[in-house]
Parts: C-alpha cells; sequence; structure tokens
C-alpha cells in the first residue's frame, strides 16, 4: 500500500483527500499546513498524521509520495525538498510561475530519480477523453481550426463557504494569471496537436483587478492546426453550470465536448447518484463523484499517478509536459506586449466597488 502526505490543506488539498479515498493501492497518512485550523480539520477527516512543517512530514520514513497543493510560488522549493527527501510527487497544476522555475524543478526531480506528475484533471474529463479518441482515431481527418473556451472566475460562489486566500489574489504568488484558468485549455491544446506557437495574443481588464480577466489567443501547431482560445475570469455562474467546451474541425467531421456532455447537469446528478446508490446495494463498486461529471477527474489522475509509481512507469503528465504549459504561456504574454494596446479598462474605482460588492479582497 503506498502511503501519500499532503503538503497544503486548503481547498485543493482537501479536494485531493477526499479523491484520495477512493484510490486502489495508496492511501493518506499525513497532512501537513501551516494553518491550525486546516490541521484540525485534517484530523476530523481521519488523517491519523498532521504536521505544522512540511519538511517534518517529508523527514517521515512513513511516507512514500506527495501531494503538493501548496500556493504557486512554494512549487519550486516544496517539490525540490520533496525529491530531495526521496518523496515520488504529484503536484497540483501549475507547476511553477516561470520557465526558470521549471528548469530548477526538472533538474532536482531528474537529479532524485524518483515520479513526478503535473495535475492536469481537464485531460481527464469523460467529453474531452471522448473528444481525443475521436482525434487519435482519424474519424475527424486533418484538423484546420479549434476552439478552446473556459470562463470561470472570482465572483462566482465558491463550492465551500470559504474566503478567497489572499495568495490567490496576488499575481506575485499566484504567478501570471492564465497559469491559473489559462492553463487548462492551453494543455489541451498541447496534448492534442503537440505542440504549439503564438501566433497573437489580446489581453483585456475590465474590472479593475491587478491582472487581466480576460483573453484571446491564437495558436498553431506544427503540424498548421489553429486553435482560438477565449479565457474568462470574470463569471458568477453557479456550481453545477460549467462554461467550458473545445471544438475541434477536421477535414473529414467535427466534434464538440457539448456532443458528450449532459444538458442538464443537474439531472445528470440525480441519474448518476441513483445509480450509484443501486450499485452500493447491489455490492457492485460505486462510480464516486460522477454525479458532478468533472470532479471525477481527480480520482481518475490520483490512480494513474499511483499506478505509475507501483509499475515503474512515466506518469502520464510529465514534468515536461507542465515545463510546455508554462513555456507557452510566457510566450503569449510576450505576444500581447507586442500587440496594440486596445484595452478596454474600467476605471479601478469601479473595479473596486465590484470586488467589495462581490466580497473579494
Amino acid at each position: 500500500m503506498m502511503r501519500i502526505g499532503l503538503l497544503g490543506f486548503g481547498k485543493m488539498g482537501r479536494m485531493r483527500l477526499k479523491a484520495a479515498r477512493f484510490l486502489r493501492g495508496a492511501t493518506v497518512t499525513a497532512v501537513a499546513d501551516s494553518s491550525k485550523r486546516a490541521l484540525e480539520a485534517a484530523r476530523r477527516q481521519g488523517v491519523p498524521h498532521v504536521y505544522a512543517d512540511y519538511h517534518d512530514l517529508l523527514a517521515s520514513p512513513a511516507v512514500d509520495a506527495v501531494i503538493i497543493t501548496v500556493p504557486n510560488a512554494m512549487h519550486e522549493e516544496a517539490i525540490t525538498a520533496a525529491a530531495l527527501a526521496g518523496k515520488h510527487i504529484f503536484v497540483e497544476k501549475p507547476l511553477a510561475r516561470s520557465s526558470d522555475e521549471c528548469l530548477r524543478i526538472t533538474d532536482a526531480v531528474d537529479r532524485a530519480e524518483v515520479a513526478a506528475m503535473v495535475g492536469h484533471n481537464y485531460r481527464y474529463f469523460p467529453p474531452v477523453k471522448r473528444l481525443k479518441r475521436d482525434l487519435d482515431s482519424g474519424a475527424l481527418g486533418d484538423i484546420v481550426l479549434s476552439t478552446l473556451e473556459i470562463v470561470d472566475g472570482p465572483l462566482a460562489p465558491a463550492l465551500e463557504s470559504r474566503p478567497i486566500p489572499d495568495w490567490y489574489m496576488d499575481p506575485g504568488d499566484r504567478g501570471p494569471w492564465l497559469l491559473d484558468l489559462g492553463y487548462h485549455v492551453i494543455d489541451l491544446f498541447l496534448w492534442f496537436f503537440g505542440d504549439a506557437r503564438v501566433l497573437h495574443a489580446y489581453l483585456d481588464r475590465r474590472y479593475g483587478f491587478a491582472h487581466e480577466d480576460n483573453a484571446s489567443i491564437l495558436l498553431e501547431s506544427g503540424a498548421g492546426a489553429k486553435g482560438t482560445v477565449h479565457v474568462g475570469w470574470f463569471s458568477k455562474l453557479i456550481f453545477p453550470s460549467f462554461d467550458f467546451r473545445v471544438i475541434l474541425h477536421g477535414t473529414a467531421g467535427f466534434a464538440s465536448t457539448d456532443q458528450y456532455t449532459p444538458a442538464s447537469l443537474k439531472l445528470h446528478a440525480a441519474i448518476e447518484g441513483a445509480k450509484n446508490t443501486l450499485r452500493r446495494t447491489t455490492g457492485r463498486r460505486i462510480h464516486p463523484l460522477s454525479y458532478t461529471f468533472y470532479y471525477g477527474s481527480y480520482i481518475e489522475e490520483l490512480q494513474q499517478f499511483v499506478n505509475s509509481v507501483r509499475s515503474g512507469t512515466q506518469p502520464p503528465t510529465t514534468i515536461k509536459d507542465g515545463c510546455e504549459t508554462v513555456r507557452t504561456i510566457e510566450e503569449i504574454y510576450g505576444s500581447a506586449a507586442r500587440s496594440p494596446a486596445l484595452t478596454n479598462v474600467v476605471s479601478t474605482a469601479a473595479g473596486e466597488s465590484l470586488r467589495k460588492a462581490e466580497g473579494i479582497r
């Protein structure tokens, strides 16, 4: 049984613990967080060992691997420390805030010869997996055009009634904004087509935040597939609404995630809940989090990590994959800096008023 320690027990740490409950061949034995409230929450959820300093967790021989969900600014330090301690590593995206950090992380992991995987959970969404199968089978022919869109934001009601952490709103701690949300769809373009160069990028700021809150980007793969990427960080949609889609247009057909997504996620949740009740009653394996349609991706990718460590094979999303996504995002910012300044910026006062009204610091 592989023993896992969680570094960080905020929103994503708690989500990862929920997912880890359903893993085969692994269990969470320890949590590290500097917050006393977080450690109390971990104890209440049955975690046997808690630490205020993650270095103490890394020193424990009772931990084989770690899941890193600390703030982005701490990724390089935490990954390096875990590698030096000989722990296998699963790190929440983004891998790092810059290509320089990526290079140092790569060196640390390579020297330690530990397994390392970056959490790109959108690859495990059911409609995305269907789209990838369509693409790889050749059913769509050569892809000429694609559209990748995601809109979320701090204005949306949270799944957990907890305030947005200060680090998340600080570009210095979090890194460039596209590393948070746009990272997902940019990674999907790279996964679908293998590589990307940035033809054009336009970043806009409407609500007075310290960073852009919407972006339009044009990418091109080495094979000539174009990708239009739209990212927004302004949504007030209520869960389980989900403003995300990918469309592929090929010479032999087209496919969209909308084709494989339930028309009503609420109805889907009710049906899956009933199915899981029946599965449990009849002694069959339940499909945990299937009712959410997309949070099951956290379980699947963690299971892939566990399987790769136990079998000694390469994880499906590597440090190299994470570095390439970060590099592409840096190229996007470079392209935007060279573009004409056509941004539509709402006044800082108006943005501050909006943030106060929504309870955002």
